[in-house]
């Protein structure tokens, strides 16, 4: 089984993306499974919670958490994602973002949705 980076999921990242990730065999914690959803958490505290599990967050607030890592890069990775309601392909994206992959502490990692092709 190859290793595969542990991933922290924050409160409003989309539970569909979350299950294709499990499933693609990446090890992610919800807020949820965490206990801490609904508590109105900072920033800041989501972020000093993976780092102490070693998670890196994964999270669609990016501009919030863009913010973190510019002011410290003390934490096991930030992934940051626009928004794609096509699960499958967000899966795809951060799959192919993060390959190979066993840390990226202090690293801020972008997933940005595939442009549309000539639609």
């Amino acid at each position: 089984l190859k290793a595969m980076l542990k991933l922290y999921a924050d409160e409003q990242f989309p539970r569909p993306a979350v299950q294709r990730l499990i499933a693609k065999g990446f090890d992610v914690l919800t807020v949820q499974e965490a206990d801490k959803a609904n508590q109105k958490i900072p920033d800041s505290e989501v972020l000093a919670f993976a780092t102490s599990q070693g998670r890196a967050v994964i999270t669609q607030n990016r501009r919030d958490f863009i913010a973190l890592h510019n002011q410290s890069q003390v934490h096991a990775g930030i992934v940051v994602c626009t928004k794609n309601l096509n699960w499958d392909s967000f899966a795809e994206e951060i799959e192919r973002a993060l390959a190979g992959r066993t840390s990226i502490a202090g690293e801020l990692i972008r997933v940005n949705r595939p442009s549309p092709q000539n639609s």
